[in-house]
Parts: C-alpha cells; sequence; structure tokens
C-alpha cells in the first residue's frame, strides 16, 4: 500500500537535511547528487500514491472528485517535473477523461505549465483517436506561445489519422514545414496514412516525396 502524498512532504524536509554532513551552500557536489537523487525518488513515490488515489475512485468519474483528490495530494503546488510525471502517468495507465481533468486542474491552479505537459496529454488524445480534444489542445499551446515540437504535432497528427481527418491531418503537417518543426517517419507516416483512408491517394504521393527529399527514414 502506497503511503499518502501528505506525509511524504513532512517526511521530506527533514530527510533533505541528514543527507549530507556537508554544509548544503559550500558546494558539495556529493551533497547536491545525494539530494537530487533523494528528490527524484520522492517525487516518483508522490506521483505513485496520486495515481493509485486517482485510479480507485468510483464511477461514474466526476471532476469534483479528481480535483480533491489533487487538491489534498498537493496542498504545496507541485513543482514542473512532478507534473509532468502526474500527467503523463495519468496518460499511461488511466482514462483519458481522467488525463485531461488532471490537466485542467493544473490550468484552474494557474500552475507552470510546458510543452512537456500538453505533449503527454496530446499523445493520449492520439492512443485514444479523440482528434477533437488532441486539435483544442495543440491550438490552446500556440495561444499560450509554446513551443510545438515534432511530438506535439506527430501525436495530433497521428490522433487525425485515428479519426479518418485527412485534411486536418495535412493542414497539421503543413504547418510543421511553415514553421521549420522538423518530422520525423512517424509523422509521415500518419499523415499518409490519414490521406490513404480518406482515398486522397494524390496527396498521400505528395506527402511520400516530401518524406523522401527531405531523406526521412521511412
Amino acid at each position: 500500500t502506497l503511503r499518502p502524498v501528505r506525509k511524504s512532504h513532512t517526511a521530506h524536509s527533514s530527510a533533505v537535511k541528514s543527507l549530507c554532513s556537508c554544509h548544503p551552500h559550500k558546494g558539495c557536489l556529493a551533497h547536491k547528487e545525494k539530494i537530487e537523487n533523494f528528490q527524484s525518488a520522492w517525487r516518483e513515490d508522490c506521483v505513485r500514491a496520486v495515481l493509485d488515489r486517482l485510479f480507485h475512485l468510483k464511477a461514474p468519474l466526476q471532476a469534483q472528485s479528481v480535483f480533491a483528490e489533487l487538491d489534498q495530494a498537493f496542498p504545496k503546488a507541485p513543482d514542473p517535473r512532478t507534473s509532468t510525471r502526474v500527467l503523463s502517468g495519468c496518460a499511461k495507465t488511466l482514462t483519458l477523461e481522467m488525463t485531461l481533468l488532471a490537466l485542467s486542474w493544473h490550468e484552474m491552479n494557474e500552475l507552470e505549465l510546458n510543452r512537456y505537459h500538453y505533449n503527454a496529454v496530446i499523445d493520449a488524445c492520439s492512443k485514444a483517436g479523440r482528434w477533437t480534444e488532441a486539435l483544442q489542445l495543440l491550438s490552446g499551446m500556440a495561444r499560450m506561445e509554446l513551443e510545438l515540437d515534432t511530438v506535439t504535432f506527430s501525436a495530433a497528427i497521428s490522433s487525425c489519422e485515428k479519426g479518418s481527418e485527412w485534411e486536418k491531418a495535412s493542414q497539421r503537417f503543413a504547418a510543421m514545414t511553415q514553421n521549420d518543426v522538423e518530422f520525423n517517419a512517424i509523422t509521415c507516416g500518419a499523415a499518409i496514412s490519414a490521406c490513404e483512408k480518406g482515398g486522397k491517394w494524390e496527396k498521400a504521393l505528395q506527402l511520400f516525396s516530401v518524406m523522401m527529399q527531405s531523406k526521412v527514414e521511412s
């Protein structure tokens, strides 16, 4: 059984002090390394406990229940690395609805969010074939002027491919090239597959030609 996260906050500060006998401000590399290792382990412990709490929420899922669990788990705002692990963990082990609510909780509390947080959620949308939510998140990132990278576009295009939305997939692929975002075999494959599903063979061949000209390995 995982111990509650709230108790981990109390143990965290006292345990850090006992990691090394040297003065913490003297630049001791061993001290810094021990602290970093401890913080990483503590962060993983927090995330496992949070995911366990969310997993055991009773159906039907309600936003208030998810928000209450996260409020209890994090009486203090989680740092960006912890948030990344929480959202990635939700995306990998919980439902998409749970993942979207976890992201909403972060946004409601005005916590620091970056492309890694949104990439994790967009990837979850892609795997679930939920292209509408994926593109909404992509648009939100653009409005917040967050960097859109290869992972972002690949996940969004894959969601369009699974939703048989060839035109939207092509538009996002075009946006990548216009913004000089590097594409890879996954990106091209998803865009080409979307066009094939839509019966747009000419467009699929054009994308394949772009892939070959850019020397992207298939």
